[in-house]
């Protein structure tokens, strides 16, 4: 399979570039979907478009055994590219800056692999819309469970490409992988008034002050030391001018967390440092939403996709996920059934090209890798 995919490295880098050139954000894929729905129509493999507004879903096999599916997502991310590759997005203010655009060429790289193959059951290959956010509060992945994708799927493998990590390394992990994905939204309420008489107002920047440290100290003071957590206060805003005292601040953040019992303990929690400025005589207004859920590998599939990966690319170049504090959508496929989620190295020599970054870029070579892994984990899958 390792030998047929990377035959098919040539067009695997032609249908990355250009997806990466043509990005559109999430629930906008529409020109992304018709290009998937274009080859998947040339190659002969039956598909769905429009599920969970702009998604694809393609079916494989003969539906006689189990059924199981595979998961790329196909949004970009409102950035400006930087440097001049040719395949430079050619839409302002919008860069594949995360890899999806790999994710879809990978999973296409499939279908071509698979498509004349005899499959004892049926394989879904989920081309998902909007990963990176949501609207109406759903994500893509979200919607595509509600939809019904991933009914009667007893397994459902996904993989992401990492920027940072060494080239064609794969790294699987059980249990817990990735977190938990919270935001909020607060503002802090005081008495605006002349910055000359602050004793004839109520400073809204000195009650957020005190609230601040309460903020920071949940994690070290209030969380069992064993447990892994962020809160991360991202934007802070107030005021107009040097001598005027504001009416309010506004915050915005995220929280990130791994089990459900420390999730709901640090949104208590922030809503307790919040009520700081309430004792104090002012007032605050909380929105702190849940997000993803924690991506939770389960074990038996993600061994089941490392044994794979191992006989195709050999033990040294697998190694065990360490859990990560970035967000995941396939958590909701996870939820719903057996999940496996691996990450690809896919690191450019030396030079920093992180993601959500306008430099973000990566190695293809390791698109053949991919597609190779994800199709033979499912052929060996479905064919004993």
């Amino acid at each position: 399979m390792l030998d047929r995919a990377r035959a098919l490295q040539p067009r695997l880098v032609q249908l990355r570039r250009h997806i990466h050139a043509h990005p559109e954000l999430g629930f906008q894929e529409f020109q992304t979907g018709q290009y998937v729905s274009d080859t998947l129509t040339a190659l002969g493999v039956e598909h769905m478009r429009g599920v969970a507004r702009t998604g694809v879903v393609a079916v494989l096999g003969n539906g006689r055994g189990p059924t199981i599916a595979l998961r790329a997502d196909m949004d970009a991310l409102p950035l400006q590219e930087s440097g001049d590759a040719p395949y430079k997005s050619q839409t302002p203010g919008v860069m594949h800056a995360c890899g999806h655009d790999a994710h879809t060429a990978i999973l296409l790289g499939v279908a071509e692999l698979l498509g004349k193959e005899e499959l004892n059951g049926t394989l879904k290959l989920i081309f998902q819309p909007s990963e990176e956010g949501g609207a109406e509060d759903k994500s893509g992945g979200l919607l595509m469970v509600q939809e019904g994708v991933l009914d009667g799927v007893e397994r459902v493998w996904g993989l992401h490409v990492g920027s940072g990590e060494t080239a064609g390394v794969i790294s699987v992990g059980e249990g817990p992988i990735q977190a938990a994905a919270d935001s909020f939204s607060a503002s802090i309420l005081g008495v605006g008034g002349h910055g000359a008489f602050p004793h004839r107002s109520l400073d809204p920047i000195w009650l957020a002050s005190q609230v601040l440290p309460a903020i920071y100290g949940i994690i070290p003071r209030r969380l069992d030391p064993t447990r892994m957590a962020v809160i991360t206060v991202g934007t802070i805003h107030a005021g107009t001018a040097n001598n005027v005292i504001p009416m309010k601040v506004d915050f915005t953040g995220t929280i990130r967390s791994f089990e459900e019992d420390t999730r709901a303990l640090l949104h208590k929690s922030l809503e307790e440092a919040f009520s700081i400025a309430r004792a104090m005589g002012g007032d605050f207004v909380l929105n702190h939403p849940y997000g993803y859920p924690a991506n939770v590998n389960d074990p038996e599939t993600a061994r089941y996709i490392r044994g794979v990966a191992t006989d195709l690319v050999g033990a040294d170049h697998v190694e065990t996920a360490l859990p990560m504090m970035a967000g995941e959508d396939f958590a909701y496929m996870a939820r719903k059934s057996k999940g496996g989620f691996i990450n690809i190295g896919a690191a450019i020599g030396d030079k920093p090209r992180p993601h959500h970054h306008p430099d973000f870029d990566i190695d293809e070579s390791i698109l053949s890798t991919g597609a190779a892994v994800l199709a033979e984990t499912a052929r060996r899958y479905l064919n004993g």
